[in-house]
């Protein structure tokens, strides 16, 4: 099929409008204002989200563009700005891409980010720097947008790089406070780590294609004899870039800086660590499916590591009593099941759920903040408790919010949870046990859901005198983006109609499937009586089942007694262990960090004084030394000379003559 393509300047326009936002935010205003401090947050708000959502109905725009070429989605339109890069036959134009997959990443980063950027005018309006935050935001969803947006991996990695630098500034926003700092450091750190990898898989990508721009080396593919002189060392490239994506979507074992991130401010949670930037890794794997196709042993890996990333991270969140811990370790697992799916080859499904997730995610973070809010600054989830009256809009809210991340009917998780589930026996790459981690799992996410809710609005109140006397509920500027998510929250899921279900309502086609499909081709899910360890109707009522008695259990246990070591006590240490996050910062530090600083210690102090200082040191004692033996010479007579200046003359007469008669 050939595929059309409109040349437009409104893919840089999507880009550029979130950039003159962060530039007057954090150029002109301080000056006009005089200081980011006495910068008005409506005026600083208003202008960060004028452009964040004026990027959002160009989107919109570009998705009804796309729809109406040929009719279908397979087209895409092109934005060329100029060649950023021209040395030595390595072209890098600076290229933007729009087509079915870029424009579903871009709807979300504009569409949720512009409802994270309302909330925050309410959220953040007592800040001492609330101009300073919002060029933050902005100049995230730049760097965000580029990174899905530009058609070469060196653009890519741009707003990769600059997705790494926002969350380090946004992390850390509150830098006064030691401990806060120190989260967006260790985000930065660990994430250098991963892209470490990912230069690597770059750098081996170029010499095998010869080429960075995707479009061409996805075109380059789709040729056979290309595809089998890429196979041998396709392995090595994948593996490389699966690196990258560990660092920034927080999977085993480069994890460990998403939960300490909570440390900024909850809208920052909210865009960064649940609808966008950590779904940077997902999103590259399945831009690049065409190249990890070819190596079985990569998929194979991406599937385990995400399964057992998404376990593991879900027992840790039944211990936590910090609620937006919970919801940290909740998003890690989450992302652990999209890359679940992207390992058994369900590429689409892994972005259907990354759709989901950032609705009901970026609801339950924002949801968790209003909390906070009202609490006075309180997360600690033990000393909340029958909140239910007293903030009724945020309670439905995010009791919608958790009714669609643990997968109960007929919320947006149900339908991308259950496929990805599904996807794991059904599809020919699909492994079995997958599917019993990926069941457990999903039992221990609506078990932590529900525990979270209970603790925070059900029972008898705990607040502190000081939280009591100004409990109250959130402003409409920060209840409004809720209503709005929890809507996306419960309709979003039938994007993706499962067949069987679809079958039922008439026929109902999964709309996200098809239109990925010039990108993601559709793989053949078995239909109904074809032959299959589980049915799909088996799959789907099992997966409900599970959920609903999961959520029920979590609920009642913790709705009179919110201490998980009274539901654990029969485990005794285990509950310790969980609340310890087993130990693995402590192993880190013990490993790695520890060894570094000692190391780092002994350099300081016997390499660096000995060795360096000991060089240049020296360097200063020889030339005071010699000095001390030259200067004698240095008579002060004028009549010495003048001798020596003859004989010096006379010395470079007979050299010269010398060198002639040779």
């Amino acid at each position: 099929m050939h595929t059309q393509i409109i040349e437009s300047h409104i893919p840089l326009w999507i880009i550029l409008l979130p950039l003159i936002g962060f530039l007057i935010n954090g150029a002109i205003l301080p000056i006009v204002y005089r200081g980011f401090a006495k910068t008005p947050a409506n005026v600083a708000g208003g202008i960060a989200t004028f452009f964040i959502a004026t990027s959002f109905i160009l989107a919109v725009k570009s998705f009804f563009t796309l729809q109406g070429i040929d009719g279908e989605a397979g087209g895409a339109i092109l934005s060329y700005a100029f060649d950023w890069f021209n040395f030595g036959g390595l072209v890098i134009p600076f290229a933007l891409r729009v087509d079915a997959l870029s424009v579903v990443m871009t709807l979300i980063i504009t569409g949720v980010g512009s409802l994270i950027h309302i909330y925050s005018i309410g959220y953040m309006h007592h800040d001492h720097a609330v101009g300073r935050y919002f060029s933050y935001l902005n100049l995230f969803c730049f760097a965000m947008l580029m990174l899905v947006l530009g058609d070469s991996l060196v653009i890519l990695f741009f707003g990769w790089e600059g997705v790494g630098l926002c969350s380090y500034l946004l992390i850390g926003f509150w830098y006064s406070d030691t401990e806060k700092a120190n989260a967006g450091v260790k985000a930065f750190v660990t994430n250098r780590v991963g892209d470490l990898g990912f230069l690597v898989g770059m750098f081996l990508l170029y010499r095998v294609f010869g080429t960075l721009t995707i479009s061409e080396i996805i075109a380059a593919l789709a040729r056979p004899e290309m595809a089998a002189q890429v196979a041998p060392i396709a392995t090595m490239i994948t593996l490389a870039l699966f690196v990258g994506a560990t660092g920034k979507s927080a999977q085993l074992p480069l994890y460990v800086w998403l939960p300490d991130a909570m440390a900024g401010p909850t809208p920052v949670s909210a865009l960064i660590h649940a609808a966008t930037m950590v779904t940077a890794g997902v999103y590259m794997v399945a831009r690049l499916n065409p190249l990890f196709e070819l190596s079985v042993m990569t998929l194979s890996v991406v599937a385990h590591v995400g399964a057992f990333t998404a376990l593991f991270a879900g027992t840790i969140a039944i211990a936590q009593t910090d609620i937006k811990k919970v919801l940290a370790y909740s998003t890690v697992s989450q992302l652990g099941y999209m890359f679940l799916a992207c390992g058994v080859g369900a590429y689409n499904t892994a972005i259907f759920h990354l759709m989901t997730h950032a609705f009901f995610k970026a609801l339950l973070f924002l949801g968790s903040g209003s909390v906070i809010h009202a609490c006075s600054g309180e997360q600690d989830m033990r000393k909340m408790g029958g909140l239910k009256k007293h903030l009724p809009h945020t309670y439905v809210t995010m009791l919608i919010g958790s009714l669609a991340i643990s997968g109960i009917p007929i919320f947006a998780g149900f339908f991308s949870k259950d496929e990805i589930i599904y996807s794991t026996i059904a599809l020919p790459a699909g492994f079995s046990h997958l599917f019993f981690i990926g069941v457990l799992t999903a039992i221990l996410t609506a078990f932590y859901t529900a525990r979270m809710m209970s603790i925070t609005f059900l029972g008898e109140e705990r607040l502190s005198h000081h939280a009591k006397e100004h409990l109250h509920e959130s402003p409409w500027s920060m209840v409004g983006p809720l209503y709005v998510l929890a809507a996306l929250a419960t309709l979003g899921g039938f994007f993706g109609v499962p067949h069987l279900l679809g079958m039922a309502l008439g026929h109902i086609p999964h709309f996200l499937s098809n239109w990925l499909a010039p990108v993601i081709a559709i793989k053949h899910m078995p239909l109904v009586g074809e032959h299959l360890p589980w049915h799909e109707g088996v799959v789907m009522a099992l997966s409900v089942v599970l959920a609903v008695a999961s959520f029920w259990s979590g609920w009642k246990v913790f709705q009179n007694k919110f201490f998980i070591s009274d539901f654990l006590s029969a485990i005794g240490p285990f509950h310790k262990v969980l609340a310890n996050k087993y130990y693995v910062d402590e192993l880190y530090d013990f490993l790695i960090l520890s060894p570094l600083k000692r190391l780092s210690q002994w350099a300081a102090q016997i390499f660096d004084k000995l060795v360096v200082d000991g060089a240049v040191n020296g360097v200063g004692v020889w030339s005071r030394y010699f000095a001390d033996r030259i200067r004698v010479i240095q008579t002060g007579d004028l009549q010495t000379y003048a001798l020596a200046m003859i004989i010096g003359v006379f010395a470079l007469v007979l050299t010269v003559y010398g060198m002639l008669n040779n």
